[in-house]
């Protein structure tokens, strides 16, 4: 999959910390496996919604 994550606004979010060369990478891959046990969880529980709750 392509990238979910904005890599400008990460960055505006940490503000003066740096932002590593893998950090985006990790953050993606993570945010990827948060959204795809999100959606398990959704067709688990019969719906085609993912909600606050399945995160």
């Amino acid at each position: 999959m392509g990238m979910l994550i904005v890599k400008s606004k990460v960055k505006d979010l940490c503000g003066e910390i740096n932002v590593g060369g893998d950090f985006i990478d990790a953050l993606n891959k993570h945010t990827e496996h948060v959204i795809t046990e999100a959606i398990r969880r959704a067709k688990e529980n019969g719906r085609r919604t993912v909600l606050g709750r399945d995160v």
